[in-house]
């Protein structure tokens, strides 16, 4: 039995989901999340094998961030990324961030099925309508050009930067994490050093260069 969480800002969206899914002999839905909070939560609780969750939820981009964290502390299961955008940055970040799967909402149900099953097994899984060019063309440009000093950091500081750009302090920031805040001090010099930026405003700007930081609409 394969035990899945779901999460999405939308009721309806999730209710399909659950009577979908239910449907097959082999899933179990154990639990729904609204938010980044409530589907952190969940997954720590209900420990599902798969947790299909929309990338943008309540206008902002939490999805990045629950994989972030969900990959440091319940990296036993496996996110399945269900979303509208097909954009590529969203995409390659979400797998860099952990994700092991990328399925796009106006796939067929029976391939959001295969990617839970895929991922399940251990496996990663692309859904097909995404541009495997555009993946290719993007790892063929990261190979030619020099190394990015964003792939320099661990999946920690990743988390790290993301949180202080969008304007955390260091208590905060340690409260999310569960770490001291001595310790986010450290993750941050780290990130400060490594990305060679010299003050706050500068990290806000490579953020948003990035385009880590959900956009407004």
């Amino acid at each position: 039995m394969i035990r899945i969480a779901l999460a999405d800002d939308h009721a309806i969206v999730r209710q399909g989901l659950r009577a979908l899914l239910e449907a097959e002999p082999d899933f179990e839905v154990v639990g729904e999340a609204d938010d980044r909070e409530t589907a952190i939560k969940l997954v720590k609780h209900k420990q599902p094998a798969v947790l299909v969750l929309d990338l943008m939820m309540k206008g902002s981009l939490d999805g990045i961030e629950i994989i972030y964290h969900l990959s440091n502390h319940s990296p036993e299961t496996g996110i399945v990324i269900l979303s509208m955008y097909d954009n590529e940055r969203y995409i390659i970040e979400s797998l860099r961030a952990g994700a092991k799967s990328y399925v796009l909402k106006g796939s067929t149900a029976e391939e959001l099925k295969h990617a839970i099953r895929e991922v399940f097994a251990g496996r990663r899984y692309l859904g097909l309508p995404i541009s495997q060019h555009a993946i290719t063309t993007f790892v063929q440009k990261s190979e030619a050009r020099a190394p990015d000093l964003y792939d320099t950091l661990t999946n920690r500081e990743h988390e790290v930067l993301y949180l202080v750009a969008q304007g955390y302090t260091n208590t905060e920031i340690a409260a999310e994490l569960f770490v001291s805040p001595r310790t986010v001090e450290v993750h941050r010099a780290n990130v400060m050093r490594k990305l060679r930026l010299q003050n706050h405003a500068q990290l806000v700007q490579y953020a948003l260069q990035r385009k880590l930081l959900p956009t407004s609409g």
